[in-house]
């Protein structure tokens, strides 16, 4: 039977490569390890003793707590027992005591909610904390509540808002994507709602634009792309029309939102062609390695804090750990 089965594994692991689709498997570059340990590390050094993270520059609130919280669970560490337990647990504790007990918002604006509800989202069933399901649960309400009442089925800075934004928008569509991996019944017509507010901020040539179909960038349609990828809608010209403007507009015109933009690319490419991730993933680890600081960080125009996080969370696609980055 052992026989059989070692058989069997050559023949899919043939069949895999021969798709150019092997998911599972591939080294982690020891240059990409070392790195990214040292921006763990940094992160670890940088926590406040109440469990959040501040911004040195830019917006502070518990949306940079869940990406640094994020990050670390990307690596993989055992959140309970592992070397980085202690620090996920203040992490999670800063993030549940941030949520409003009435209503279950997390934060200043609904960047913060985003990010703090992906966050719980990934770290329900790793983290050992009861309180986790319960949270998870109404900071998700608030995000369907907020669409319900938004005339054009998206969402903006404040839950009440009635005008939307594809950045905004982002945040909240992987989030109750995450949420539906975890097990939380997130119901259809607020995926297409959502699906259907992206498509009518598509330019012609594929670009996402801010609150319409004009001046579409790299960041925001790598937003699109994985609303689209995540939601299985890769057949649709949404996703094939942010692929192909993706493909050609590149990095170019992210500008201060460079670290946004490759947390966003990062999932886009991994989700799109895993041939392009290969090739795209290997500039952005070089890229990413020749700038880091001393200390493990990287700097940018929103924060040391920030700027790491998404850093490491553009690199963790190698690791392959989160829920949210399966494919």
């Amino acid at each position: 039977m052992k026989r059989w089965l070692i058989i069997l594994g050559a023949l899919w692991l043939a069949a895999d490569r021969a798709a150019g689709e092997l998911y599972h498997g591939d080294p982690i570059p020891p240059d990409l390890e070392a790195a990214y340990v040292r921006g763990i590390h940094y992160l670890v050094r940088s926590q406040g003793q109440d469990g959040h993270w501040e911004s040195n520059r830019g917006d502070s609130g518990p949306g940079i707590t869940a990406l640094a919280l994020l990050a670390i669970l990307a690596h993989g560490d055992d959140p309970n027992y592992g070397p980085q337990a202690a620090t996920c647990r203040r992490a999670v504790d800063a993030l549940l005591k941030s949520q409003q007990a009435g209503n279950g918002y997390i934060g200043g604006s609904m960047y913060h909610h985003g990010f703090a509800t992906l966050a719980l989202a990934e770290a329900y069933g790793a983290v050992d904390d009861p309180r986790l399901g319960p949270a998870l649960k109404k900071a998700v309400d608030l995000i369907l509540t907020s669409q319900a009442a938004n005339q054009f089925g998206g969402w903006r800075y404040m839950p009440t808002a009635t005008d939307a934004d594809t950045t905004v928008s982002g945040a909240q569509m992987v989030a109750l994507l995450a949420a539906r991996n975890a097990g939380l019944a997130i119901p259809d017509e607020a995926i297409k709602k959502g699906l259907a507010f992206y498509r009518s901020c598509q330019g012609p040539d594929g670009g996402i634009g801010y609150t319409g179909a004009e001046s579409g960038n790299g960041p925001r349609t790598a937003i699109g792309a994985l609303v689209a990828a995540l939601a299985r809608q890769k057949e649709s010209r949404l996703f094939t029309g942010a692929w192909a403007f993706l493909q050609t507009a590149g990095e170019g015109d992210a500008g201060q939102y460079y670290f946004y933009y490759v947390y966003y690319a990062a999932q886009a490419w991994f989700q799109a062609d895993m041939r392009a991730w290969r090739d795209w993933n290997a500039a952005n680890q070089q890229r990413l390695l020749n700038v880091q600081s001393a200390d493990g960080s990287w700097e940018g125009p929103f924060g040391t804090v920030f700027s790491t996080s998404t850093a490491l969370l553009s690199m963790a696609l190698n690791y392959r750990l989160l829920p949210i980055y399966e494919r």
